[in-house]
């Protein structure tokens, strides 16, 4: 599907772009299974007001996309390098993604 042009905001794949928002896709690493991560992420993301989703990884990880206003998803992710307690988080990687047209913050299957 290409990109085509209606009055007031920007269209694409029939997604709109916010203005304002950032999109971000992240891969939380360590211990961050079997440890309340995803359930700890839906109500922090759901807190700042956030859309996107969370899941866990068939390698142990847990990946999630942060849609909000930029200062948002930049707490964010601020947040994920910590975690709930019982986490041990090692690393997160970053990287812009595209709005997947979520509404709210969800959890999705194990992929």
């Amino acid at each position: 599907m290409g990109v085509f042009k209606r009055p007031g905001p920007r269209y694409e794949c029939g997604m709109a772009e916010r203005e304002g928002e950032r999109v971000v896709a992240v891969r939380i690493e360590g211990r961050v299974q079997g440890v309340w991560y995803r359930g700890w992420t839906m109500d922090e993301a759901e807190r700042r007001g956030l859309r996107g989703w969370v899941r866990n990884r068939s390698d142990g990880s847990v990946e999630a996309l942060f849609i909000g206003p930029d200062a948002l998803v930049a707490d964010m992710i601020e947040a994920c390098r910590r975690g709930p307690p019982a986490a041990r988080v090692k690393r997160v990687v970053e990287h812009p993604a595209a709005d997947d047209g979520s509404l709210g913050f969800r959890q999705r299957a194990t992929e």
